[in-house]
């Protein structure tokens, strides 16, 4: 409801801009996670939970995270972008970790085609039709809608993990510096990549730090038991703590840029 077709080829229009946004988010982070896994000492639970992460990029709360920035074409483009390579990559990319991490997993570009529509594909069309009709009833609701939305992930990602506290005892200290080494390599690299426009940098580190929750979910439930699934969720609220210091940081450095261009 909060976007336009326009919005839809932003990145196809900058092509510079578009293949470093999938290098970063579809190579670069799963390599990340691929090394990572051969030089820290971790089990396989750890091991999937660094696979499951890695290959679920795209990141559809991302306009919620980023609306004060003005990337917002950038954001939904990216959006779109990634969830429809996601139905090629994300088989691929398990087939390929899961064979390296010693995992006996599949999945099928089918199945993640209609997890891909039934979560996204199918919604965005919807809001998208009802902006067209109702311009001004579409943006009003948008921002309710996402605000909604961010409350329910958060709650349903709370009671997953106190319905199975008892894995972080059971969590070696190897496993959450891996976790946490991911996150913070996958902003790093975004940042990096998502230049020289200051607004984009922001929205590709946090797209790569904070991945797609229901690709995620959906590779998690490849592997048996709910440790997968634990340890995936808490990677993203760890995800939550580190991008919040970080967008704090570009916020004051958007601040500082106003005053010096009016200047």
């Amino acid at each position: 409801m909060g976007s336009t077709v326009a919005d839809l080829g932003y990145l196809w229009r900058r092509p510079r801009l578009l293949w470093r946004s999938l290098l970063a988010m579809y190579v670069l982070v799963p390599l990340a996670a691929l090394a990572l896994a051969r030089f820290l000492p971790v089990g396989p639970g750890v091991k999937a939970a660094l696979l499951v992460i890695a290959v679920s990029a795209g990141a559809p709360l991302l306009p919620k995270k980023l609306g004060a920035f003005g990337a917002d074409a950038y954001v939904f483009s990216l959006v779109v972008t990634s969830s429809l390579l996601a139905i090629v990559l994300v088989p691929a990319w398990v087939e390929l970790l899961g064979a390296h991490f010693g995992l006996d997993t599949e999945m099928t570009p089918a199945t993640v085609a209609w997890a891909v529509a039934k979560a996204f594909l199918i919604p965005l069309s919807i809001g998208m039709a009802f902006r067209a009709i109702w311009p001004q009833l579409g943006a009003a609701l948008c921002d309710r809608i996402l605000r909604f939305a961010g409350l329910a992930l958060m709650i349903c990602a709370l009671v997953l993990l106190i319905t199975h506290w008892e894995v972080f005892g059971r969590l070696p200290w190897q496993g959450t510096a891996a976790l946490l080494s991911l996150m913070l390599i996958a902003l790093a690299i975004g940042h990096s990549l998502g230049g020289p426009e200051p607004d984009n940098r922001t929205a590709l580190a946090i797209a790569c730090a904070t991945r797609h929750v229901g690709l995620a979910m959906l590779v998690a439930t490849a592997f048996p038991g709910p440790g997968t699934v634990v340890l995936m969720v808490s990677y993203l609220l760890c995800s939550m703590l580190v991008s919040v210091p970080y967008l704090h940081w570009r916020r004051r450095v958007a601040r500082g840029r106003r005053p010096a261009a009016a200047s």
